[in-house]
């Protein structure tokens, strides 16, 4: 179960809300930052053929961009509701909150764990350390994406698929429901995005073809930074 608390405290790092300065706190007053989409860190097309560029820009200029508008939307009716002592209408914005600002913290991710094929990226080398852990834990490279590939596929519905680290148990694979994002103590190393929109354009009802492809296109070098402590996700 996702803890809201821990949503919105995931969410202040990169924009949080804000009481006017100068002022004692007021929930009446309280400023809200707007999110905003984040650019792709390469071109509609670069993933190709695995990834086509109809299914990026839908992805990315429609899907995620409503995830942005509808949690910026939400936060603004929550500050609200807060400083109109509206509890009913809190409850209400946090199940909103929650579905949108994962949505957006989950793809802001997604983007940048994906890279174009053949590219330095995308080559296992650019991530011996990460690498090391996972063969140390599941034996081999190959077995873990064997474990990782039928963990996507046996996702029922709509979800997101992870490589995890912790501090306590090491590397593991989880599963997040609909646009539930990773939080507590699990550091999200990759993720892969099972809703049909992420391909179906393209694949149809082959979401096994999808998720053999996607290993083409995985940025080994932003999992080995994230699994390292050097990107800013640890931070979050």
């Amino acid at each position: 179960m996702v803890n809201f608390d821990n949503i919105l405290k995931y969410l202040a790092v990169q924009a949080p809300l804000r009481a006017f300065s100068g002022e004692d706190f007021n929930a009446t007053k309280m400023a809200v930052q707007e999110y905003t989409l984040p650019a792709l860190p390469y071109a509609y097309n670069a993933l190709e053929p695995h990834i086509s560029a109809q299914i990026m820009e839908l992805h990315h200029s429609k899907h995620h961009q409503a995830y942005v508008t509808n949690l910026n939307n939400a936060l603004k009716l929550h500050v609200a509701a807060v400083g109109a002592g509206d509890i009913a209408s809190q409850i209400e914005m946090q199940q909103v909150i929650k579905f949108n600002g994962g949505g957006h913290i989950n793809h802001s991710l997604f983007w940048k764990n994906l890279a174009p094929a053949e590219s330095e990226e995308t080559k296992p080398e650019a991530a011996k350390k990460l690498v090391a852990a996972v063969e140390k834990t599941w034996g081999s490279l190959d077995d873990f994406k064997k474990v990782f590939s039928s963990t996507l596929l046996g996702i029922q519905g709509s979800g997101w698929g992870w490589l995890v680290k912790d501090s306590v148990n090491g590397l593991r694979i989880v599963t997040t429901k609909d646009q539930d994002p990773v939080v507590g103590r699990d550091v999200p190393v990759f993720g892969v995005d099972m809703w049909e929109h992420a391909y179906y354009l393209q694949y149809l009802n082959g979401k096994a073809a999808y998720v053999e492809n996607i290993w083409n296109v995985i940025n080994w070098k932003t999992a080995e930074e994230r699994f390292l402590g050097t990107s800013e996700v640890t931070k979050l």
